[in-house]
């Protein structure tokens, strides 16, 4: 969830900090394998932690989120491989739909709980982000193929040299460096990173 509040804050931020926000669509389960990580809510009392910061979270950002312990449980049992690799089709295709995308997405997931690992579950938060039916079959069909299977696992190779080790990870490039961001709470950091 913290992934959407970047991405929120971000957006809302491109035109004031005068940043170019590039998606970078990479799997999260890939980099915590890598890396030896696990999900916080695997303890107990981190889990219950992050329930109520997310409420905090939501609130202060002005996001939808609706959480309760059952369906943070649903949401961590559900693979986002297949939403991932549609992403990852369209950033190939079609990248101007890519924010629009995500957001759904995360939508789709985050407050309605909805299985984005589902084919048909997949159209329908293309069709509400403004793809045609043509392109979403399109990206659709792409998701098995070693193109795309290859790219996300480039991306998310990429995503590991940076340092990354979970999302959200924000790496700004900024005179000449790339700095590694985690999480939504570092955001100030990043702003005083780049001089904004």
């Amino acid at each position: 969830p913290h992934y959407s509040f970047t991405l929120q804050v971000l957006c809302r931020y491109r035109h004031i900090w005068n940043i170019d926000l590039r998606f970078r669509p990479a799997f999260l389960g890939g980099i915590m394998q890598q890396t030896g990580n696990k999900p916080p809510a695997m303890l107990p009392k981190r889990g219950e932690y992050m329930l109520k910061d997310m409420k905090r979270m939501a609130k202060y950002y002005q996001v939808p989120v609706h959480m309760s312990a059952d369906a943070f449980q649903h949401i961590m049992g559900t693979s986002s491989l297949a939403a991932m690799r549609f992403i990852t089709a369209i950033d190939m295709t079609s990248p101007q739909y890519l924010e629009a995308l995500s957001r759904e997405f995360w939508m789709r997931f985050w407050s309605q709980h909805e299985d984005i690992s589902q084919p048909e579950n997949i159209l329908a938060v293309a069709q509400q982000a403004g793809l045609s039916a043509e392109l979403s079959q399109k990206a659709l069909e792409m998701i098995s193929s070693p193109t795309v299977k290859d790219r996300l696992k480039d991306t998310t190779a990429d995503a590991l040299r940076y340092g990354a080790f979970g999302m959200p990870a924000v790496v700004a490039h900024y005179d000449g460096e790339p700095h590694l961001f985690f999480g939504s709470d570092r955001l100030e950091l990043l702003g005083s990173v780049i001089g904004e």
